[in-house]
């Protein structure tokens, strides 16, 4: 028996499709999306509140751009989002607890971290995007709405900016 597609599934984004990427991305997506949040718990709220926007709005994707792309952009969006609404709370998260994230880690761990923190954004979340989530460039520049050559100088400012710091990190020690 052939299957008769409606219009609802040939226009926009597939629902088994965002389904089979959650499932697939989640432990890459919620890595990121902690990491730009600052706790584990915005990092969840962001990726799910990015997967329910993606749902309500996914008759809007043009199936002319990657999924992926699509997908992280509406993470990293989350993640910003829930990074400000955490900043305007008068009590952070790590001042209840009296720890910051990953106060656990330890030696040079700390030392990239620390590094990485003090990148410019976009630097910042062309690298998550690039290494975390395995995106080519074109991919990035999609979810990040820019173009491509822009990224790759993102990185390669980046990928400079770390090397340098963390070559002092070196000599000091």
């Amino acid at each position: 028996m052939e299957s008769v597609c409606t219009p609802r599934e040939t226009s926009g984004a597939n629902l088994a499709e965002l389904e089979r990427t959650y499932r697939e991305r989640y432990p890459d997506l919620l890595r990121a999306a902690t990491a730009i949040s600052g706790s584990a718990e915005s990092g969840r709220d962001a990726v799910h509140d990015a997967f329910v926007s993606l749902i309500r709005a996914r008759k809007t994707y043009r199936q002319d751009g990657h999924l992926d792309a699509w997908v992280w952009a509406a993470v990293v969006n989350a993640a910003r989002r829930e990074t400000r609404r955490r900043s305007s709370l008068p009590l952070a998260e790590e001042s209840l607890n009296g720890s910051a994230p990953h106060a656990e880690d330890g030696g040079g761990q700390d030392a990239v971290r620390a590094a990485i923190s003090r990148l410019p954004e976009r630097q910042k979340l062309a690298l998550f995007l690039r290494y975390y989530a395995d995106l080519d460039y074109a991919a990035i520049a999609e979810a990040l709405g820019t173009a491509p050559g822009t990224i790759a100088a993102a990185i390669y400012a980046a990928h400079k900016t770390l090397r340098r710091a963390l070559q002092e990190v070196e000599t000091n020690v």
